[in-house]
């Protein structure tokens, strides 16, 4: 079987890589969700590792596509978590949270009954609410207030899907995550319970494009490079998906990244979902016309 090392590849040596399809089946809708091309950062993992760890879980495209037989994930927003456990421990309770609440919208209409949701969210957030919403919101952009953390997006055009075919995904996804225990908890704890041999993949909020996710407008990611580092001396691997982007308006996004962190830079094309695999030798990718860039630790 093929060993792998943190650090020492030699010459231009690809890395062993796995051969994972594409997994379609989208569960919750999220900013950012990476269910399009998360096959392609799934298959830039090292063949072996031990335990999986996802310390920012969001719509779980990348533990989805993966499967793992163990794995931690975790996220700072609580409901999101709790409907997470569920999904992984009683999805009879998922898929009665989602029909009561599309029922909802044919009794009430769907806009009445989605402002209904969206403002008993606010009152009191919890996981149910927080499910339809993400199905339902316009654009399937979950906004949160930075001021109270509320949702602001309003109702979508689209018809959410049936209670039939989300449980049909819910299945799915049932036995894709029943192997992952799911946490609330800030990323640093998770992180620093790796151990040597896990991997760890981090897709942290976008701080200049993704302002409206919450914790983003705070978010410091100099905080989770200095925890990538400590995972990195203690043999853990870690992948970190960062936003390519050159620019968001008029502001330019170039984050400068610590010396000697990551070995190797891979470039997702979201367009043409392609990924490059460079050596991170004084070669940089400013060329490339990106949306993600994926740096490894191995």
């Amino acid at each position: 079987m093929t060993q792998l090392r943190l650090v020492g590849w030699e010459g231009d040596a690809e890395l062993p890589t796995r051969s994972i399809g594409p997994f379609r089946t989208q569960l919750l809708k999220w900013v950012g969700n990476k269910q399009r091309f998360a096959h392609e950062i799934v298959n830039s993992f090292p063949t072996r590792f031990e335990r999986y760890v996802e310390p920012f879980i969001g719509s779980g495209a990348v533990l989805g596509t993966l499967a793992p037989r163990r794995a931690i994930a975790s996220d700072a927003l609580a409901p999101l978590v709790a409907f997470w456990q569920a999904v992984a421990g009683d999805p009879e309770l998922v898929a009665g949270w989602y029909s009561e609440r599309w029922e909802r919208t044919r009794r009430e209409g769907k806009v009445a009954a989605y402002e209904a949701i969206k403002a008993a969210y606010n009152a009191q957030p919890n996981p149910a609410d927080l499910l339809f919403i993400a199905r339902a919101c316009y654009g399937g952009v979950v906004r949160f207030r930075k001021s109270d953390g509320g949702i602001s997006t309003p109702c979508g055009a689209h018809e959410p899907v049936s209670p039939e075919s989300f449980r049909n995904r819910l299945d799915i996804w049932h036995r894709r995550v029943r192997g992952t225990e799911f946490l609330h908890s800030d990323f640093e704890p998770v992180m620093r319970a790796a151990k040597p041999g896990d991997m760890i993949y981090c897709d942290p909020p976008y701080t200049h494009t993704q302002a409206i996710l919450y914790g983003a407008q705070v978010f410091d990611l100099f905080r989770l490079f200095s925890a990538i580092q400590e995972c990195r001396a203690r043999g853990v691997y870690v992948a970190l998906s960062i936003d390519g982007s050159k620019r968001s308006g008029s502001f330019l996004c170039n984050v400068p990244i610590p010396t000697g962190l990551f070995e190797r830079e891979a470039v997702v094309n979201c367009g043409r979902s392609m990924l490059r695999r460079f050596q991170m030798r004084g070669e940089t990718l400013e060329g490339e016309q990106v949306r993600d860039r994926l740096l490894l630790t191995y």
